[in-house]
C-alpha cells in the first residue's frame, strides 16, 4: 500500500477514460482510494487512461470491483466512513453534509448517471453539486475533485499523509 486512503472515490461503470484518469491523479493528490466498478467502458491499459493519470499512476491506491454488490462486500472491509451517493437529480446540495476520513463517494457513469436500485435505498445520503438549469451535469471527474476538495476544507487543508 502506497497510502492509508482519507476517502474513497468510486466510479460505477465509468465510460470514459480520460475522467477515470483524472479521478486517479485528483486520488493521488488528496490521498483518496479509487474504485472502479465493472463495467468499465473500456481497457485497464487504456492509452487514454493512463494519460490523463500521467505519470502518478504508479502512485495510485485503486481497486476494481466486478459489481456493486462486489464493491459494497469489499468497502465493508476497507472503508470507515460513510457512503455519499452523488446525482444531478438530487435536490440536496453536497456543501449541507459533514464529511468524515473514510467516507465513501459514489458517482455513476457519464451517460446515465448512477441507477435508481442504487439511489433509491440510499435516498438520505443522496447529494447534488448544484449548477444552472442550462446544464444537465457536469464532468464525472470534475464532481469528484469538487466533492472530494470540499471534504478536504472541511478537514482544514491537505495533511501530510504518511506512507504506509
Amino acid at each position: 500500500m502506497r497510502y492509508s486512503p482519507r476517502l474513497h472515490i468510486v466510479l460505477h461503470e465509468p465510460e470514459i477514460p480520460p475522467n477515470a484518469g483524472n479521478v486517479g491523479r485528483t486520488c493521488v493528490a488528496i490521498a483518496a482510494k479509487m474504485w472502479l466498478v465493472r463495467p468499465i467502458g473500456f481497457h485497464l491499459d487504456d492509452y487514454y487512461l493512463r494519460r490523463a493519470g500521467l505519470d502518478y499512476w504508479d502512485e495510485l491506491e485503486w481497486e476494481v470491483a466486478d459489481s456493486w454488490p462486489d464493491l459494497l462486500a469489499r468497502l465493508e472491509a476497507a472503508a470507515a466512513g460513510g457512503r455519499w451517493l452523488f446525482s444531478a437529480r438530487a435536490t440536496r446540495p453536497y456543501t449541507d453534509v459533514s464529511y468524515r476520513p473514510g467516507d465513501v463517494l459514489v458517482f455513476g457513469k457519464e451517460s446515465a448517471g448512477l441507477p435508481a436500485e442504487i439511489t433509491r435505498p440510499h435516498a438520505d445520503r443522496l447529494l447534488t453539486i448544484p449548477s444552472r438549469p442550462q446544464v444537465r451535469s457536469l464532468n464525472v471527474a470534475n464532481s469528484a475533485a469538487v466533492v472530494a476538495y470540499e471534504a478536504i476544507r472541511q478537514w482544514g487543508g491537505i495533511a501530510p499523509v504518511p506512507d504506509a
